[in-house]
Protein backbone atom coordinates (compact mmCIF):
# COMPACT_ATOMS: atom_id res chain seq x y z
CA UNK A 1 0.00 0.00 0.00
CA UNK A 2 1.12 3.56 -0.73
CA UNK A 3 0.47 6.38 0.97
CA UNK A 4 0.73 10.01 0.44
CA UNK A 5 1.49 11.84 3.04
CA UNK A 6 0.81 15.90 2.81
CA UNK A 7 0.14 18.97 5.17
CA UNK A 8 -0.27 22.57 5.19
CA UNK A 9 2.50 23.55 7.91
CA UNK A 10 5.03 23.31 5.20
CA UNK A 11 6.93 20.45 4.36
CA UNK A 12 9.39 21.00 7.72
CA UNK A 13 6.46 20.81 9.83
CA UNK A 14 7.09 18.48 12.78
CA UNK A 15 3.65 16.87 12.61
CA UNK A 16 4.38 15.93 9.14
CA UNK A 17 7.66 14.30 10.10
CA UNK A 18 5.84 12.21 12.93
CA UNK A 19 2.95 10.99 10.93
CA UNK A 20 5.37 10.12 8.08
CA UNK A 21 7.43 7.86 10.51
CA UNK A 22 4.88 6.67 12.22
CA UNK A 23 2.86 5.30 8.99
CA UNK A 24 5.78 3.66 7.87
CA UNK A 25 4.20 0.51 9.39
CA UNK A 26 1.86 0.57 7.49
CA UNK A 27 2.86 0.77 3.71
CA UNK A 28 4.87 2.82 1.57
CA UNK A 29 5.16 6.17 2.27
CA UNK A 30 5.74 8.83 0.31
CA UNK A 31 5.53 13.21 0.66
CA UNK A 32 4.82 15.68 -1.09
CA UNK A 33 4.00 18.94 1.00
CA UNK A 34 4.00 22.37 0.52
CA UNK A 35 7.31 24.76 0.66
CA UNK A 36 6.37 27.28 3.25
CA UNK A 37 3.28 27.48 5.48
CA UNK A 38 -0.03 26.99 3.68
CA UNK A 39 -2.45 26.92 7.53
CA UNK A 40 -5.83 28.27 5.95
CA UNK A 41 -6.24 28.83 2.97
CA UNK A 42 -8.42 26.21 2.47
CA UNK A 43 -8.89 24.56 -1.13
CA UNK A 44 -7.41 27.36 -2.62
CA UNK A 45 -5.00 25.69 -6.04
CA UNK A 46 -2.29 27.55 -8.52
CA UNK A 47 -3.15 27.87 -12.00
CA UNK A 48 -2.05 31.46 -13.32
CA UNK A 49 1.80 30.37 -12.23
CA UNK A 50 3.60 27.38 -12.96
CA UNK A 51 4.19 25.13 -10.04
CA UNK A 52 7.64 24.42 -8.68
CA UNK A 53 8.68 20.92 -6.99
CA UNK A 54 12.30 20.31 -5.07
CA UNK A 55 13.27 16.95 -3.81
CA UNK A 56 14.26 17.70 0.01
CA UNK A 57 17.44 15.15 1.03
CA UNK A 58 17.63 13.75 4.42
CA UNK A 59 20.23 11.37 6.17
CA UNK A 60 21.85 11.51 1.99
CA UNK A 61 18.56 10.66 0.47
CA UNK A 62 15.58 11.87 -0.97
CA UNK A 63 12.71 12.35 2.05
CA UNK A 64 9.77 14.70 0.12
CA UNK A 65 8.73 16.85 -2.83
CA UNK A 66 8.56 20.32 -1.76
CA UNK A 67 5.53 21.88 -3.90
CA UNK A 68 5.61 25.57 -4.43
CA UNK A 69 1.82 25.52 -3.78
CA UNK A 70 -1.55 24.99 -1.66
CA UNK A 71 -2.02 22.01 -0.07
CA UNK A 72 -4.41 20.77 -2.92
CA UNK A 73 -2.01 21.49 -5.32
CA UNK A 74 0.60 19.29 -3.54
CA UNK A 75 -1.58 16.02 -3.57
CA UNK A 76 -2.93 17.30 -7.21
CA UNK A 77 0.42 17.14 -8.76
CA UNK A 78 1.30 13.80 -6.67
CA UNK A 79 -1.67 11.43 -8.03
CA UNK A 80 -1.38 13.11 -11.54
CA UNK A 81 1.91 13.38 -12.06
CA UNK A 82 4.69 12.46 -9.30
CA UNK A 83 3.20 9.16 -8.46
CA UNK A 84 1.40 8.48 -11.60
CA UNK A 85 3.42 5.19 -12.45
CA UNK A 86 2.93 4.08 -9.10
CA UNK A 87 -0.72 5.07 -8.02
CA UNK A 88 -1.38 6.29 -4.50
CA UNK A 89 -4.03 4.07 -2.19
CA UNK A 90 -4.27 6.28 0.44
CA UNK A 91 -3.73 10.27 1.24
CA UNK A 92 -3.30 11.48 4.75
CA UNK A 93 -3.03 15.14 5.20
CA UNK A 94 -1.50 15.92 8.48
CA UNK A 95 -0.57 15.95 11.35
CA UNK A 96 -2.26 19.51 11.91
CA UNK A 97 -0.70 22.08 14.13
CA UNK A 98 -4.18 23.37 15.88
CA UNK A 99 -7.55 21.42 15.90
CA UNK A 100 -9.60 21.63 12.25
CA UNK A 101 -13.26 21.05 14.19
CA UNK A 102 -16.64 22.41 13.38
CA UNK A 103 -16.64 24.79 10.76
CA UNK A 104 -12.94 25.03 10.40
CA UNK A 105 -13.13 22.25 8.06
CA UNK A 106 -14.24 24.88 5.54
CA UNK A 107 -11.12 26.98 6.02
CA UNK A 108 -8.54 24.32 6.67
CA UNK A 109 -5.67 23.62 4.32
CA UNK A 110 -5.36 20.14 5.95
CA UNK A 111 -8.99 19.41 5.42
CA UNK A 112 -8.96 20.61 1.45
CA UNK A 113 -5.73 18.39 0.84
CA UNK A 114 -7.55 15.35 1.88
CA UNK A 115 -10.65 17.01 0.10
CA UNK A 116 -8.16 16.81 -2.72
CA UNK A 117 -7.43 13.41 -2.41
CA UNK A 118 -11.34 12.40 -2.46
CA UNK A 119 -11.94 13.98 -5.53
CA UNK A 120 -9.68 11.60 -7.04
CA UNK A 121 -11.31 8.51 -5.56
CA UNK A 122 -8.90 8.06 -3.23
CA UNK A 123 -9.53 7.38 0.68
CA UNK A 124 -8.29 10.73 2.33
CA UNK A 125 -8.12 11.50 5.87
CA UNK A 126 -6.99 14.94 7.76
CA UNK A 127 -5.62 14.79 11.57
CA UNK A 128 -5.64 17.63 13.19
CA UNK A 129 -3.62 18.06 16.98
CA UNK A 130 -4.85 20.70 19.60
CA UNK A 131 -2.17 23.40 19.48
CA UNK A 132 -0.09 23.62 22.47
CA UNK A 133 3.47 24.95 22.99
CA UNK A 134 4.05 21.54 24.05
CA UNK A 135 2.55 19.49 21.46
CA UNK A 136 3.42 15.71 20.92
CA UNK A 137 3.04 14.99 17.81
CA UNK A 138 4.65 11.45 17.94
CA UNK A 139 2.33 10.35 20.25
CA UNK A 140 -0.59 12.05 18.34
CA UNK A 141 0.99 9.55 15.15
CA UNK A 142 0.65 6.85 17.66
CA UNK A 143 -2.59 7.88 17.88
CA UNK A 144 -3.86 8.00 14.78
CA UNK A 145 -2.29 4.65 13.29
CA UNK A 146 -5.28 2.55 14.24
CA UNK A 147 -7.47 4.72 12.25
CA UNK A 148 -5.59 4.96 9.17
CA UNK A 149 -5.30 1.07 9.56
CA UNK A 150 -9.01 0.46 9.59
CA UNK A 151 -9.90 3.25 6.84
CA UNK A 152 -7.19 0.78 4.55
CA UNK A 153 -8.99 -2.17 5.69
CA UNK A 154 -12.09 -0.95 4.73
CA UNK A 155 -11.44 1.53 1.84
CA UNK A 156 -8.45 0.78 0.21
CA UNK A 157 -9.45 -0.84 -3.31
CA UNK A 158 -12.55 1.66 -3.35
CA UNK A 159 -14.46 2.22 -6.99
CA UNK A 160 -11.75 4.78 -8.15
CA UNK A 161 -14.56 6.25 -10.51
CA UNK A 162 -16.23 7.21 -7.47
CA UNK A 163 -15.45 9.86 -4.33
CA UNK A 164 -13.12 8.40 -2.28
CA UNK A 165 -14.21 7.99 1.19
CA UNK A 166 -13.14 11.20 3.26
CA UNK A 167 -12.57 11.66 7.02
CA UNK A 168 -11.71 14.21 9.88
CA UNK A 169 -9.26 13.12 13.25
CA UNK A 170 -9.17 15.75 15.75
CA UNK A 171 -6.69 14.95 18.66
CA UNK A 172 -7.25 17.07 21.89
CA UNK A 173 -4.36 17.31 23.82
CA UNK A 174 -5.28 15.94 26.79
CA UNK A 175 -5.53 12.74 24.70
CA UNK A 176 -1.84 12.26 24.08
CA UNK A 177 -1.03 13.01 27.69
CA UNK A 178 -3.19 9.99 28.91
CA UNK A 179 -1.67 6.41 29.07
CA UNK A 180 -4.69 4.55 26.98
CA UNK A 181 -7.00 7.55 25.75
CA UNK A 182 -10.84 6.44 24.72
CA UNK A 183 -11.26 5.40 21.53
CA UNK A 184 -12.22 8.03 18.99
CA UNK A 185 -15.85 9.21 19.01
CA UNK A 186 -17.24 9.12 15.50
CA UNK A 187 -20.06 12.35 15.85
CA UNK A 188 -20.91 15.03 13.32
CA UNK A 189 -19.09 18.20 12.55
CA UNK A 190 -20.19 21.40 14.41
CA UNK A 191 -21.85 24.02 13.03
CA UNK A 192 -21.41 27.17 15.21
CA UNK A 193 -19.91 29.79 13.64
CA UNK A 194 -16.57 31.16 15.59
CA UNK A 195 -14.69 34.18 15.68
CA UNK A 196 -17.45 36.98 14.04
CA UNK A 197 -15.91 39.95 15.25
CA UNK A 198 -12.96 41.76 14.96
CA UNK A 199 -10.77 43.87 16.96
CA UNK A 200 -9.93 47.42 15.65
CA UNK A 201 -7.05 49.08 16.67
CA UNK A 202 -4.46 51.70 14.94
CA UNK A 203 -1.05 51.79 13.61
CA UNK A 204 1.46 54.26 14.82
CA UNK A 205 0.61 56.33 11.93
CA UNK A 206 -3.25 56.57 12.95
CA UNK A 207 -4.30 54.28 10.44
CA UNK A 208 -6.93 51.35 11.17
CA UNK A 209 -6.29 47.55 11.36
CA UNK A 210 -8.30 44.33 12.71
CA UNK A 211 -7.08 41.39 14.18
CA UNK A 212 -9.89 38.73 14.06
CA UNK A 213 -11.37 37.14 17.38
CA UNK A 214 -12.09 33.86 17.89
CA UNK A 215 -15.40 34.01 19.67
CA UNK A 216 -17.67 31.52 21.26
CA UNK A 217 -20.88 30.86 19.03
CA UNK A 218 -24.27 32.49 19.88
CA UNK A 219 -25.45 28.86 20.73
CA UNK A 220 -23.10 26.04 21.78
CA UNK A 221 -22.63 23.35 19.80
CA UNK A 222 -24.85 19.71 20.33
CA UNK A 223 -23.18 17.36 22.89
CA UNK A 224 -22.63 15.01 19.92
CA UNK A 225 -20.61 17.11 17.65
CA UNK A 226 -17.45 17.29 17.30
CA UNK A 227 -16.24 20.70 18.90
CA UNK A 228 -18.17 19.44 22.28
CA UNK A 229 -16.53 16.31 22.33
CA UNK A 230 -13.03 17.28 21.69
CA UNK A 231 -13.72 20.27 24.62
CA UNK A 232 -13.69 16.59 27.03
CA UNK A 233 -10.49 15.79 26.06
CA UNK A 234 -11.75 12.90 23.46
CA UNK A 235 -10.23 12.49 20.28
CA UNK A 236 -13.30 11.80 17.10
CA UNK A 237 -13.70 11.05 13.37
CA UNK A 238 -16.16 12.78 11.56
CA UNK A 239 -16.99 11.09 7.56
CA UNK A 240 -17.39 14.23 5.49
CA UNK A 241 -18.69 14.75 2.38
CA UNK A 242 -18.01 17.40 -0.65
CA UNK A 243 -20.97 17.06 -2.35
CA UNK A 244 -22.75 20.82 -1.42
CA UNK A 245 -25.90 20.42 -3.20
CA UNK A 246 -29.09 21.38 -1.73
CA UNK A 247 -31.04 18.04 -2.71
CA UNK A 248 -34.36 18.95 -0.89
CA UNK A 249 -33.84 22.81 -1.88
CA UNK A 250 -33.65 21.84 -5.72
CA UNK A 251 -36.96 19.89 -5.44
CA UNK A 252 -38.63 23.12 -4.08
CA UNK A 253 -37.16 24.92 -6.92
CA UNK A 254 -39.03 22.85 -9.27
CA UNK A 255 -41.53 25.03 -8.91
CA UNK A 256 -40.33 28.49 -8.77
CA UNK A 257 -40.85 30.87 -11.93
CA UNK A 258 -37.54 31.62 -12.26
CA UNK A 259 -37.35 32.28 -16.07
CA UNK A 260 -40.94 34.47 -17.09
CA UNK A 261 -40.59 37.21 -14.87
CA UNK A 262 -39.69 39.87 -16.91
CA UNK A 263 -38.84 43.50 -15.09
CA UNK A 264 -38.48 46.96 -16.51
Amino acid sequence: MKILVTNDDGVFAPGLASLAKSLEALGEVVIAAPATEQSGVGHSITYLTPLTCKSIHRDGKHWAYAVDGSPADCVKLAVTEIFKEEPVDLVVSGINSGLNSGISVLYSGTVAAAIEGAFFGIPSLAVSLEYDADADFDRAAELCRPVVDQIAKHCVGHDRNEPGPLFNMNIPTAATREPAPAEPAVVPMGLGQYGRSYEMRRDPKGRRYYWALWNEPPVPPPEDADVAVNREGRMTVTPLKFDMTDRRQIEEMRHWDLGSQRFT
